[in-house]
């Protein structure tokens, strides 16, 4: 549980730092640093730091680990990275309120609506983004079949 926890960490505090600087020196929320630069930095991280994780896996096994404990380790990542994420934004709501969501609270949606529904975004976007990098990566990184007969 220790590489997952610390690679998922990594992730989310690399969110963390992105959005804070993003809103520190762009207030403008509507600026492609916010609505383009943000998703790509996010899912680049999220791809690099699962590949990590499961190098770090490899290491400290001294082999290649197989497919499923590849995948279930990339997709803790993804869930530790989750619910950290969620949380910081949790944080940020109770901080800030919601001038940093997207949509903004003027969409014409109610504050609670919409707060579920960024919040839902988020963490279930990041586990099936999770689960998608952690298959692909899995499946490069792991032992194959052939290989656990010879």
């Amino acid at each position: 549980m220790k590489i997952p926890l610390k690679y998922g960490l990594i992730a989310a505090f690399g969110l963390i730092i992105w959005i804070l600087a993003a809103h520190w020196l762009i207030p403008n929320p509507q600026s492609t640093v916010h609505t383009l630069g943000a998703p790509i930095f996010f899912n680049v991280l999220h791809f690099i730091v699962i590949f990590l994780g499961l190098k770090a896996l490899e290491r400290e096994r001294g082999d290649k680990p197989r497919f499923k404990d590849a995948l279930k380790t990339g997709v803790a990542i993804a869930f530790v990275y989750a619910l950290t994420a969620s949380l910081f934004f949790v944080g940020v709501v109770l901080v800030v309120g919601t001038r940093w969501i997207a949509g903004g609270p003027d969409a014409g949606t109610p504050t609670g609506v919409l707060l579920a529904q960024a919040f839902a975004g988020l963490f279930l976007g990041t586990m099936l983004f999770g689960l998608i990098y952690s298959t692909v990566i899995a499946f490069f990184v792991a032992k194959r079949q052939s290989e656990l007969r010879d």
